[in-house]
């Protein structure tokens, strides 16, 4: 039953780039950011769900995915101009870490008007890295919260915050730092049932790939780009050493098969160039990673996973933990995420390594100067990140030559993923961080200080208002108490048609509405000769005198009025 107080949910900052792969395209974090999604659909337990976002078409994509995913509890949308009304939700979740444009944001409210919550993805942006640098000279406040889908990469970001205070405290010697957000670690998650394996689909899978009853057919899904996931060239050295000793064994032939998408087409002919090089006693095979049935056919036809990541990308590793729900027994590197998902009873993880201080700095000035791009900053440090390829050959020859282990494995890691990283498992412990976030709040409403104050909108410091930061540049500003009166009419288009000669509708922004403006030189035309005020306007019109005021601007400004002296 949903739970009868507010306490435990959170409005969800929503845009389709953060949940919606389908339309924006597939890569980790929209997938994640959906499978969050649905889950919190089905297992929030929570009265309403609430949507903020910048517009109407967000707030129709969220709310049909929510009635995709089944939910017949309301639907509240929330302007994200107007964050207050997200009342009595005081949690506000964003599809990344939290940034400093959001605690500015808020601070116009109070510091203590909702909480912030973001979740990590891929923190090796130079956009990431500089918003949790940008976050703690912010006004982040302790009942803020970035969620580290890993201890890994708590560990990252609890340095990034060491190296940024210790920044701040040289260059502001005796200043206060505030308390850091909370990071709590809360795992990705999934639908286990979305990942039962299809025996039918496996079948298919084996006899397209001709593999017969005795051979071993190792799967992935993954992206394929070595510049991003991983380069399959050690996997292939593996699957070719591992294929070797099989045979002496007895046993049958090795196939891999990729299940993905090449973001570059030329990566696909340069991996067949490979494996066919490296591993030419294996079979090679492609399946399509835009397709449901090919990825759940990869899953039910397989029967071992590996997940060779040597890439800074990767944070938490969802692949291998979709391949537990299915039953399949993994092979991964011992990298970030999968340090935590995968024990000695569900895989086995295999030695990695990164330059050692000194040998790498060169490519992080170059990336943080901008000779460099992400994607290049990501492959040189993959150049120099090996990977035991003797040791993933053993694991594989462990598991290809006893289905008994292959069959325990798979079993632990179906278990292990239904206890651990189903969302009905996972959900539960984002409802419990938002119920703190808000406990923490109302603890610091009741005790009050500095510091909580709303801060006026005008003197927001990376953000104030035209007339703080360019009060230099204009002959004067416009005076609240001067007389304006219209200008006869004489050939001049009324204001609808100078807002179309002027195609203002191409910025998807308008001032007012050309029918008010009307309206408001209408009633100066009215006033007579001797003009009125903008509050006598305003009163004429039962408009507030900011609106009429920007109005006469825009009047003024074609001509529609002059000053009465």
């Amino acid at each position: 039953m949903p739970d009868p107080t507010p306490a435990a949910n959170a409005a969800i900052w929503f845009t389709s780039d953060g949940y919606d792969p389908a339309r924006r395209g597939i890569n980790g974090r929209r997938v994640a950011g959906e499978s969050f999604l649905r889950g919190f659909f089905t297992h929030g337990r929570v009265e309403e769900f609430v949507s903020v976002a910048h517009t109407q078409g967000d707030h129709a994509a969220f709310a049909e995915m929510a009635r995709a995913a089944g939910v017949t509890r309301p639907l509240r949308a929330v302007r994200l101009d107007a964050p207050a009304a997200m009342a009595p939700v005081e949690v506000l979740h964003y599809p990344a870490p939290i940034s400093a444009a959001e605690c500015w944001r808020r601070s116009v409210h109070g510091a203590a008007a909702w909480a912030l919550c973001g979740v990590t993805h891929t923190t090796a942006t130079k956009n990431v890295m500089q918003a949790l640098f940008d976050l703690r000279a912010a006004p982040q406040m302790p009942w803020d919260a970035v969620i580290c889908t890993s201890d890994a990469v708590q560990a990252s970001l609890r340095r990034l915050m060491e190296l940024a205070e210790a920044h701040l405290a040289h260059r502001f010697p005796g200043a206060v730092l505030p308390a850091r957000p909370l990071l709590p670690v809360i795992p990705l998650g999934i639908a286990c049932d979305d990942f039962q394996p299809d025996p039918a689909l496996g079948q298919e899978l084996r006899a397209r790939i001709g593999a017969a009853p005795g051979d071993v057919v190792a799967v992935t899904i993954a992206r394929l780009t070595p510049d991003e996931k991983f380069d399959p060239l050690p996997l292939f050295l593996a699957m070719e050493q591992a294929a070797g000793e099989v045979r002496a064994f007895g046993g049958g032939k090795l196939h891999l098969v990729f299940c993905g998408q090449f973001r570059e087409e030329l990566w696909e002919a340069i991996y067949a160039r490979a494996a066919v090089r490296l591993m030419p006693s294996c079979g090679y095979h492609l399946m399509d990673g835009g397709n449901p049935q090919d990825r759940k056919a990869t899953l039910s036809g397989g029967d071992i996973f590996v997940f060779p990541i040597d890439n800074l990308q990767e944070t938490f590793g969802l692949a291998p933990v979709e391949a537990m729900a299915a039953g399949l027994p993994v092979i991964v590197t011992d990298w970030d995420g999968m340090k935590d998902t995968v024990t000695p009873e569900v895989g086995i993880r295999v030695p990695s390594e990164l330059p050692r201080a000194g040998l790498s700095g060169y490519i992080t000035q170059r990336f943080l100067g901008g000779t460099d791009a992400y994607v290049q900053y990501l492959s040189q440090v993959s150049a120099l990140t090996p990977v035991d390829v003797g040791a993933f050959a053993r694991a594989l020859v462990t598991l290809a030559m006893d289905p008994d282990l292959r069959a325990r494995m798979g079993a632990m890691g179906q278990a292990r993923a239904r206890a651990l990283y189903d969302w009905r498992a996972v959900i539960p412990q984002y409802q419990a961080l938002w119920a703190e976030q808000r406990a923490m709040l109302a603890h610091a409403r009741a005790r009050g200080g500095p510091g909580l104050a709303p801060c006026a909108p005008a003197q927001v410091p990376v953000g104030p208002a035209v007339e703080e930061m360019f009060a230099a540049y204009p002959t004067r500003f416009a005076p609240p108490e001067r007389r304006l009166a219209a200008r006869p009419p004489e050939d001049r288009p009324p204001p609808a048609e100078m807002f179309a000669l002027r195609n203002y509708a191409l910025r998807r922004r308008l001032i007012d509405d050309p029918a008010r403006i009307e309206a408001v030189r209408a009633a100066y035309a009215a006033a007579g000769p001797g003009g009125a005020t903008e509050a006598e306007i305003g009163a004429a019109l039962r408009l507030p005198p900011s609106v009429v005021g920007r109005a006469a601007l825009w009047l003024l400004k074609y001509d529609y009025l002059v000053e009465v002296s």
